[in-house]
């Protein structure tokens, strides 16, 4: 009898384990399968191919997908909402851009998970569920546009669609580590896409390859291809850097040995973009002077932010407002708090912040022209776990909708980097270009990506890049200093400065040019050649410091040297004309 109970116990146990190993197994082959991004499977499959000569599709073989607020004929979109998609018909048509992708060879295959009504950052969706960020199965995917950045995280796409206004592929795309693009606002027709703020939304891509990222691009926007440019300044917005919670130099150092080691370290320069902003936009000072918040850097910036998310409200109200109140949908309370009676916003207020958005695009373009890049983070905060509370708090949102607030304000085009993880979270970096430099920003993406994952190779194991982003940015303070201070021909105080920069960043060239020219402007030729030479070693090719170094041998005698540094500077710059003029002079006083 205790033999029997036993065996039965035995039996028990053995069903009981194999029920668990068969949900275990059957959990793992659903999250290895499509990590819940996807919420509808289809297939439009491409048109034939082209026959001989002409070039095959430029898309063939890549497969794609959509969010859930693209249209696709014979099916419903279901805008995250199962009573949106209750409610209204099967699309007509496909939406354009998914026409345009498929007649360009790419294969779509489904429709993703977007939050509901795209009315969120975070990610998650009580009705349908958080798709499982495949880097971190524990932290959020972030949104919108959620299942679009999986998707492709997890390999089951090469690219895929979405919708961005205030950060919905973007915020996906850096907290699933993949690269996100969101197109210059008016640059790719939304025909076929529900609004979310149409003063905001544009087309977003997520894609892992930055090649196939360029090409889907391309074919949508039917850019041409053509000689790939460098860029004239790469910027790097010190008072953005200074929102973040996480370790700087882990952000921003890939960049910039990436730069130094392709451009060259001239390129870089670093501007405090809340400061510039206030200075080119006038109709910011009404609103910020409203607001009481008068102050500069961080405080520009998150004027911005509260701007974007009024205006969010405003639009979304104006589109989605009628059927909200009269079907009165299952949806969560950040989108009910829109129809609380307190929640209205002033139509004066919109008019002024529409203008804030042309001045901020024309601020933006005078800045980066043709040729310029803006750096600043992709996010503030590492993504919160699954169910957390962070992102109900202002402070919290306050920091991400700051940095999104940029490019969906200006319309300026902006791209995502991902630089590896620390801690297990995600980090990312984000390039933002002139509105409708979509493809010299995708360029530039191309040809820095690879060298920037090295360069988060390199970062990640070094132990004294802690500090290295601080220092620079110290010694690049100084040198302003020492600028204005010579500006001002206060020689001595500009010298001081100077030496301050080299004791900070003995490496660069510039530094040490520049006190040569304070010491020029004091009769210390001596000094002056001293420094030249030294800015020679690190710089071959630093003209400045040839010139320099030519006039203190003149000073001090040494004809025949100096006659030399004219001459090499005009090598390196043969129009010079000052190099050409000294060097004559030199040579029919003294040859």
């Amino acid at each position: 009898m205790a033999s029997s109970s036993a065996n039965i116990w035995v039996m028990l146990g053995l069903g009981l384990a194999g029920t668990i190993l068969l949900m275990t197994q059957k959990l793992k082959k659903t999250v290895k399968e499509d990590f819940g991004a996807f919420i509808q499977k289809l297939k439009l499959l491409p048109p034939p191919q082209p026959a001989p000569p002409k070039a095959p599709h430029p898309l063939t073989n890549l497969t794609f997908a959509v969010s859930d607020l693209i249209d696709i004929e014979g099916h419903v979109t279901g805008f995250g909402n199962p009573d949106w998609a209750r409610t209204h018909q099967a699309a007509s048509r496909t939406a354009s851009v998914v026409s345009t992708l498929v007649d360009g060879g790419a294969t779509c295959i489904g429709k993703t998970i977007i939050d509901e009504m795209a009315y969120s950052v975070i990610g998650e969706n009580k009705h349908y569920g958080t798709p499982t960020n495949p880097g971190v199965h524990d932290r959020i995917p972030g949104g919108s546009c959620s299942g679009a950045a999986v998707s492709v995280a997890a390999n089951l796409v090469d690219f895929s669609l979405g919708i961005d206004a205030i950060g919905g592929v973007r915020l996906p795309s850096g907290f699933c580590g993949v690269i996100g693009f969101r197109a210059s606002h008016g640059s790719i027709s939304q025909s076929g896409i529900i609004p979310i703020s149409p003063s905001l939304d544009t087309i977003g891509f997520c894609a892992k390859d930055p090649d196939v990222l360029r090409r889907a691009v391309h074919v949508v926007m039917k850019l041409q291809f053509a000689a790939q440019r460098s860029p004239r300044q790469i910027i790097i917005a010190d008072d953005c850097f200074e929102l973040i919670k996480l370790p700087v130099d882990q952000v921003i150092q890939p960049v910039i040995r990436s730069t130094e080691k392709l451009f060259g370290r001239q390129v870089l320069k670093h501007e405090n973009l809340g400061a510039y902003l206030s200075s080119k936009v006038s109709s910011l000072l009404e609103l910020s002077a409203k607001k009481n918040n008068n102050q500069v850097k961080t405080s520009t910036i998150n004027l911005l932010a509260h701007m974007m998310q009024s205006l969010l409200r405003y639009e979304f109200k104006e589109n989605h407002g009628e059927w909200i109140n009269s079907v009165k949908p299952d949806v969560g309370a950040s989108i009910r708090a829109l129809f609380h009676e307190g929640n209205v916003i002033d139509e004066s207020e919109i008019q002024k912040m529409h203008r804030v958005k042309t001045e901020m695009r024309l601020a933006l373009n005078s800045l980066l022209k043709d040729d310029g890049l803006l750096v600043i983070p992709t996010f503030a905060d590492p993504p919160q776990k699954v169910g957390g509370k962070e992102m109900s708090s202002e402070t919290y949102l306050n920091r991400f909708n700051s940095l999104q607030s940029i490019a969906s304000l200006s319309g300026c085009c902006q791209v995502t980097i991902p630089l590896g993880y620390h801690n297990k979270c995600p980090l990312s970096v984000s390039f933002i270009a002139k509105h409708g430099g979509d493809r010299f920003l995708l360029d530039i993406v191309q040809t820095m990506y690879s060298n920037i994952q090295e360069q988060v190779e390199v970062v990640s194991k070094s132990k004294s890049t802690s500090n290295s982003y601080s220092r620079e940015r110290s010694a690049e303070l100084a040198k302003e200093k020492g600028n204005q201070a010579f500006k001002e021909k206060q020689w001595q105080k500009a010298i001081g400065f100077y030496g301050e920069a080299i004791k900070l960043y003995e490496s660069n060239a510039t530094y040490y040019s520049n006190r040569a020219a304070a010491y020029l402007e004091l009769g210390s030729f001596v000094q002056a050649e001293v420094d030249c030479t030294k800015a020679i070693e690190l710089d071959r090719k630093n003209v400045k410091a040839y010139l320099r170094r030519g006039t203190a041998r003149e000073m001090l005698g040494y004809y025949k040297e100096a006659i030399e540094d004219f001459r090499y500077a005009l090598v390196l710059e043969p129009t010079n004309k000052r190099a050409a003029v000294s060097m004559e002079r030199l040579k029919n006083l003294f040859q």
